[in-house]
């Protein structure tokens, strides 16, 4: 096994758990002992379709807020628990339509309110939502004419403006935000004011792109750093950065997760596999250049979307696996179009378990004892079968639980560099800044934000456990629901105190009760 070890590693603050110590069934098999009081465990992989957060198959919602106040619907709470539960689901989109605001500079205080609803339902269903701004759909069946709707720039600029405060607070629901605002569906081409002739809103101004820039700059200034917004087409991106299409323009490894624009925009297609450019989806020439573009991009921002159409053999799934694997799908519309998704028939499944990541265990060695106060390693190996790696930020944990307390231990790795189809190094030197006892090893994915994290501090020095914003790991009997974590099929051993001048040192800090 590939042996990377970081600097010593001092444990975090104490945490009491309770049930943590027995080892999960077929969750691992300890090979022979390695040497140097190591040994070594193989994982067994899982078929199990996983209930991951911010990836796979999505429903798509709406909701409106006409003129009188009248047609929005909020998010039912039984509705989303049962997404989650029955199907697995864990994001949904959610197109806003701002109809009444389309005239009107000023958003209602009410509707703003509504909007912090139903992002607490969607917490409270252990969901994250895909978030879209919109002011009209089609009044008439294609062919679309004008006026379309929408709101001219600067009233779109003001209306991101009064949204920002409620899109920062519930940051840690919100897993990307496609941008919107412009045109019909929010999709940025029928569009009354972005584009010179409305009439043929594919011809597009130097005065145009300005425009259209500035509402994605002023949407990426309302977000934290840590989220990005996913433009319809390549071009979008492109003329936003003044950058070209192909490998030359495309986002680089070294730019990635900087929090820079390049590295904050993504992508969305709505006629995935519809025709041999989606639709103007893809639009240089040649063809290929937006391809590689896509190809190399999407390693490191997301993308998703949806089907809308049958273009046989394109859309079925031979063709849609490929391009599934190139572009680093990380999440697709379960809704639409039904016509495309059941020409793939039990192929399916495989789309359930590879949008987006999908992270397993393929080996660990551990050291098996160690004296209070010495350090002991830990090196693991994953595998990501999934399409894509996580594009939001990702903490890593090693948790070792013991039989009244446990104890936490931050890891300098990142999953969102865990890239597809790739195995992933994790090792780690911990100092043993612990009580004499055993303790057993649990890996922690939790998400970063404090209201999500997958232990949290309660009022009344008590701790919760948040396990639906954790990675569970594709393998038979390490999840643990109770808590979130992972448990490693291994069994630390810190023996009694000897005196030694190779102490790594450490404090220990108590930490709320198991609630």
């Amino acid at each position: 096994m590939k042996r990377t070890l970081s600097a010593v590693v001092a444990l975090g603050a104490g945490l009491l758990l309770a049930g943590l110590a027995g080892a999960p069934a077929g969750a691992a098999t300890a090979g022979a002992a390695a040497p140097d009081n190591r040994s070594v465990t193989t994982y067994e992989p899982s078929t199990e379709n996983i209930a991951n957060p911010e990836r796979g198959f999505y429903h798509s919602t709406e909701t409106h807020y006409r003129a009188d106040g009248s047609g929005y619907t909020p998010f039912k709470l039984d509705t989303l628990r049962k997404w989650r539960e029955q199907e697995h689901i864990t994001q949904v989109l959610r197109v806003f339509y701002l109809e009444k605001f389309a005239g009107t500079d000023q958003i209602d205080p009410a509707y703003l309110d509504l909007l912090r609803a139903d992002f607490a339902t969607a917490r409270a269903a252990g969901l994250k939502v895909i978030v879209r701004f919109a002011y009209a759909q089609p009044k008439d069946d294609f062919p679309y004419l004008p006026p379309y709707g929408d709101a001219p720039r600067e009233r779109v600029l003001k209306h991101i403006s009064q949204l920002a405060p409620v899109l920062r607070a519930n940051t840690d629901v919100i897993a990307t935000v496609q941008a919107g605002f412009i045109g019909l569906w929010g999709e940025g081409y029928y569009t009354d004011y972005f584009a010179a002739d409305p009439s043929n809103p594919g011809v597009l101004t130097s005065r145009d792109w300005a425009n259209r820039r500035a509402v994605f700059s002023a949407l990426l200034r309302a977000l934290p750093k840590t989220r990005t917004i996913d433009v319809r087409t390549m071009q979008m991106k492109q003329k936003t950065l003044d950058r070209p299409s192909g490998t030359e323009g495309a986002l680089t490894a070294e730019e990635a997760f900087s929090g820079s624009p390049a590295s904050r925009i993504g992508h969305h297609n709505d006629c995935f596999l519809a025709s041999a450019d989606d639709f103007g989806t893809f639009l240089s020439d040649p063809i290929t250049l937006d391809q590689e573009y896509l190809a190399q991009e999407t390693q490191f921002v997301p993308i998703g979307g949806e089907t809308c159409g049958v273009d046989a053999p394109r859309s079925e799934w031979d063709s849609a696996k490929a391009e599934m694997t190139r572009y680093h799908y990380s999440y697709l519309n379960t809704d639409y179009n039904h016509s495309v998704l059941d020409s793939w028939g039990d192929n399916i499944e495989e789309a359930r378990q590879r949008l987006g990541y999908r992270f397993r265990l393929t080996e660990g060695e551990f050291t098996n004892a160690v004296r209070p106060g010495h350090s002991f390693d830990v090196d693991l190996t994953l595998h990501n079968d999934g399409w894509a790696s996580p594009y939001n930020p990702r903490s890593v944990e090693l948790i070792l639980a013991g039989e009244h307390k446990s104890y936490t231990v931050n890891v300098p790795s990142d999953p969102r560099r865990w890239a597809a189809g790739t195995d992933a190094e994790i090792s780690a030197k911990v100092c043993a800044n612990v009580p004499p006892g055993q303790y057993r090893l649990m890996l922690n994915l939790p998400d970063p934000e404090s209201r999500l994290h997958s232990q949290q501090a309660m009022p009344g020095g008590t701790a919760s456990y948040n396990s639906a914003y954790a990675i569970q790991l594709a393998n038979n009997g390490v999840w643990q629901p109770e808590t979130g974590y992972n448990d490693l099929g291994q069994t630390l051993v810190v023996g009694p105190h000897e005196a030694s001048t190779s102490s790594c040192g450490g404090a220990l800090h108590p930490q709320p009760t198991k609630r």
